[in-house]
């Protein structure tokens, strides 16, 4: 059991001693300060890197909301353009539909004075053909009545006493 691993003499604690002492005194002095300053450095980077994710999403809720405002405003822009233009659809069809009532009313007007115009037309022409048909018809008469001296005078003697002078 003379083992040195085993049973360390006193040389072997006292070397390990110094040793971890010496390294402990560079650690301090030169390690453990870069290695504070380096965690402090991270422990920075990741705080800007938190805050920069912090504003990113603050951002995003910023630009979320105003995509939704303007898509609101993209909407309510589209319904009033659809309105207006079926009001201004609406319009035009009206329109159009007092134009072809009014031209309508039109043609049914000039074809009642065309329609009254050959009646008065045709009743007019239908009057002097029962005049011209009168005429001949009376002449024909008067011929067969004035024919005979006696008729004649009778005729005229009664168309006499018939008329009413003033």
């Amino acid at each position: 059991m003379n083992n040195p691993l085993i049973n360390p003499g006193i040389g072997t604690p006292f070397w390990m001693l110094v040793a971890f002492g010496i390294l402990v005194f560079i650690l301090c002095k030169w390690g453990w300060p870069m290695l504070l300053e380096a965690l402090k450095k991270r422990e920075i980077a990741i705080a800007d890197a938190l805050n920069a994710a912090e504003k990113a999403k603050e951002e995003m809720k910023q630009l979320t909301a105003h995509n939704e405002d303007l898509l609101k405003e993209a909407k309510i822009e589209r319904d009033e353009m659809l309105r207006n233009a079926r009001l201004t659809s609406e319009k035009i069809i009206e329109d159009a539909r007092l134009k072809a009532t009014e031209e309508a009313d039109r043609i049914v007007e000039t074809a009642r004075e065309n329609i009254n115009y050959e009646k008065m037309k045709a009743m007019h022409e239908l009057k002097n053909q029962i005049a011209t048909l009168s005429i001949d018809i009376a002449e024909k008469v008067l011929r067969a009545e004035l024919s005979d001296r006696q008729k004649a005078d009778n005729l005229i003697h009664r168309e006499l006493e018939e008329a009413h002078l003033n």
